[in-house]
């Protein structure tokens, strides 16, 4: 089998095998295949091709095989996903693609699974692209399962999409956030403040911010020894717009208390150390917690990573940081672009669960953080009851924390004007198809400068907490 396909095959098996993710597998498995660039290139381009239109593919693999997927052994599927995703998305010849793919499977499988592919493939291969995609939307049951098909997200998500962009008045733009979750983003690095400089071409944001020149990242992370990193610009602006919402002052003591795995624990580490800031870092997963001290291996100085729950952690120091970033776990549908098979992994069960252990989370950060500092709520997913409805639960009834103008900072941050909407919450939501970003979400919250007994941070420790 061609090297590429194999290795595009081989990483739709770890994925729905293992769970494993995509974006963390595929550039090991290129590079233990060896491939050329082109090869690497199409190879990319067949596993996140067909992870991403997945849904799509299975309504013309079904109607092609008369009967549901669900019924196709799991490693026949995957091949003819595969196969489904050259014959209708890619310049691949049909003979190349069926051939291969039927070749794959009978080694894999046996024969007659071989010869069940054969028939699919060549059935699918006998109709064009938007025929296929005519004959699946005219069996869909509502306009949200017609747009879900043309646009290869499950229906639960296109809802809460729409609902995240009504809430900003801009319901109409849903069409382009869809269209922009399936574009391949581009490669965006960020340069360690203080240790790097941003090269070219320069991302319209971030001060740390550039691309990837000529689209591959490699030599330009090799030659930097760590201090040049692959980050999304929108990662960036919310760690940027925590350490720009007051002035650092030296003596601080900050916290990254979701850290894994390190990229924004990396650029605050770089910033803390150009202001004699102490900051800490946490991360519950071990493996995880591996990767930030990684991370962290280009910046001057000890970051201490802990391993702890981050709600144990933050008990364990009441009133003891001036700054603290809570980058929650989350369904992580701000990132559909770069993490395609996450739109079906993820189910609104997953939400429901997550929902309670952010809350709890940012409760926590909050009762760590000393007079007068500052916590950013952030996730990765624009799903209201996420971001908003987070915020809006935690802050009920609490008369001692304040919530900022996260949308002035982040304007202050930005090297060029940045639309973030008018709804009059000063919470931030970054989207895909307007920034050129992931989805993050970012709000600010002070925490009352009185200690709870009539004092105030200055007449307590006037090197602590942000002016």
């Amino acid at each position: 089998m061609q090297p590429a396909r194999r290795v595009a095959y081989d990483v739709l098996r770890a994925v729905a095998e293992s769970d494993a993710y995509a974006n963390l597998i595929l550039p090991s498995a290129i590079a233990q295949a060896d491939l050329s660039p082109q090869d690497a290139a199409l190879a990319t381009e067949l596993a996140y091709g067909t992870l991403r239109r997945r849904g799509t593919y299975d309504a013309i693999i079904g109607a092609a095989a008369d009967r549901p997927v669900g019924d196709i052994d799991s490693g026949v599927l995957d091949a003819l996903r595969l196969a489904t995703h050259q014959l209708l998305a890619t310049r691949v010849a049909s003979h190349a693609a069926v051939n291969e793919s039927v070749n794959l499977i009978a080694a894999e499988r046996g024969r007659g699974a071989a010869g069940f592919a054969n028939a699919v493939l060549r059935r699918i291969a006998r109709e064009t692209p938007g025929e296929w995609q005519t004959r699946i939307e005219d069996a869909a049951r509502s306009d949200d399962e017609r747009l879900a098909l043309r646009t290869a997200h499950p229906v639960w998500v296109i809802r809460a999409l729409r609902r995240a962009l009504a809430a900003e008045g801009r319901s109409d733009e849903l069409d382009a956030l869809l269209e922009a979750d399936n574009d391949s983003p581009e490669v965006t690095l960020v340069a360690l403040p203080g240790l790097a400089e941003p090269g070219e071409p320069r991302r319209p944001y971030a001060s740390t911010a550039f691309g990837s020149p000529g689209g591959d990242p490699r030599r330009v992370l090799r030659a930097s020894g760590g201090k040049v990193r692959v980050q999304d610009e929108g990662s960036q602006l919310v760690a940027l717009a925590l350490t720009a919402a007051a002035p650092i002052r030296a003596g601080e003591r900050w916290l990254d208390l979701c850290a894994g795995p390190g990229g924004k624990t990396a650029l605050l580490a770089a910033i803390a150390h150009d202001h004699d800031v102490e900051l800490q870092a946490n991360e519950v997963v071990p493996v995880r917690a591996g990767l930030v001290r990684n991370a962290l291996k280009a910046v001057p100085g000890q970051v201490v990573v802990h391993e702890e729950d981050g709600r144990v952690l933050a008990a364990e120091h009441p009133a003891a940081f001036d700054r603290i970033l809570v980058d929650a776990p989350c369904t992580g549908l701000g990132a559909l672009r770069r993490r395609p098979e996450a739109r079906w992994r993820k189910t609104p069960a997953d939400v429901a669960d997550l929902v309670p252990l952010q809350v709890e989370l940012l409760t926590s950060a909050i009762e760590a953080l000393a007079p007068g500092g500052i916590v950013a709520y952030v996730t990765c997913s624009p799903h209201l009851a996420e971001t908003t409805g987070v915020v809006q639960d935690v802050l009920r009834g609490r008369t001692d924390v304040t919530e900022l103008d996260a949308r002035a900072v982040l304007a202050e941050v930005a090297l060029s004007p940045i639309d973030l909407g008018a709804d009059g919450s000063g919470r931030v939501q970054l989207w895909p198809h307007r920034h050129g970003t992931d989805a993050m979400f970012l709000a600010l919250l002070q925490r009352s400068e009185s200690d709870g007994r009539g004092a105030s941070a200055a007449e307590g420790d006037d090197t602590r907490g942000p002016a």
